[in-house]
């Protein structure tokens, strides 16, 4: 397949001075998946996604499940074997999602720092499970991760929503998880519908809280492509997910999300670049990861900015 960046990403690409480098590294972007990353799939626990509900919003989730729940058994689909039972149903990535709609998944295996992203359209949707035919694959590299081991009991049933919450400026709960997070996801639409579903992670206070309704995030050194950016500077829609991998619970932000760029950063917080994203709020809904999984904390990434004080 020959792969084209639109015009959003060779934008940032080019405003960044590293379009070049971005030709390079699209060589790894075809419509299916690779043989080696159909087993890394199939293995996988958790799934991060990112869909556009009936009102536009874009949200981003994550989805878990025991080994062999996600699968792209010829490479051309990936099929989500989730039942109903185990959709919660204040889960955004389920009210979304619809036959023919558009859907991203990002495939992440913390403990091992791989990930692998694909983009496509639902081609079926039942009680059973969901198709998702493939638009876009391609793997990511494993920076800014931070280490963590899953511990599986995939006999406990899918967790209630009596403790969700909602809300549009956020509320002390949530700017506290926010604070104390180091990993997120995000939700971000590229022209003619595709979606994506990207990772970001930094220290503990990374998320900066600008006010209630107001975050900024470091942008660093990436794989130079800007697939996230690149959406962003065409449609400021934005989804984001922040787990609480102690708590066992999920912060999902909806939004729209502006890059920055030569910000002032005498704390060297973004790495060197001086770019920053701001997310400005307009609705979250804080609710409980799904059950059976618990996380253990190893370490964090070697390539995190060492910021002064």
């Amino acid at each position: 397949m020959a792969f084209a960046f639109h015009e959003g990403e060779r934008a940032v690409q080019a405003r960044a001075g590293e379009a070049a480098m971005a030709l390079r590294n699209a060589s790894v972007i075809t419509d299916t998946v690779i043989a080696g990353a159909r087993a890394f799939i199939e293995k996988q626990l958790m799934v991060a996604t990112a869909t556009r509900n009936a009102e536009g919003q874009l949200w981003a989730s994550l989805l878990s499940g025991p080994p062999g729940f996600l699968r792209s058994p010829e490479g051309r689909a990936i099929e989500i074997q989730l039942g109903v039972e185990r959709r919660p149903a204040d889960d955004p990535f389920w009210q979304g999602l619809a036959a023919g709609s558009r859907a991203g998944l990002l495939f992440i295996e913390l403990a091992t720092r791989r990930r692998y992203r694909v983009n496509g359209q639902v081609e079926h949707l039942d009680a059973e499970m969901a198709r998702l035919g493939i638009a876009e694959a391609y793997p990511n590299c494993p920076k800014y991760i931070q280490r963590r081991h899953p511990r599986s009991d995939a006999s406990a049933p899918a967790a209630e929503p009596a403790s969700t919450r909602r809300g549009h400026a956020l509320d002390a709960a949530a700017m506290a998880l926010l604070a104390a997070a180091d990993t997120l996801f995000m939700a971000t639409g590229a022209p003619g519908g595709e979606l994506d579903a990207s990772h970001r992670g930094g220290p503990p206070g990374f998320i900066q809280l600008l006010d209630t309704r107001r975050l900024r995030v470091p942008d660093y050194a990436g794989n130079s492509m800007f697939n996230t950016l690149g959406n962003l500077a065409l449609d400021p829609a934005c989804g984001l997910v922040v787990p609480d991998f102690e708590h066992g619970r999920l912060l999902h932000l909806s939004g729209r999300a502006s890059l920055r760029w030569d910000l002032p950063d005498p704390q060297g917080l973004s790495g060197g670049t001086q770019r920053f994203w701001e997310f400005e709020v307009d609705d979250w809904l804080a609710r409980p990861a799904a059950s059976g999984l618990a996380w253990e904390y190893l370490d964090a990434s070697p390539f995190l900015p060492k910021a002064s004080a």
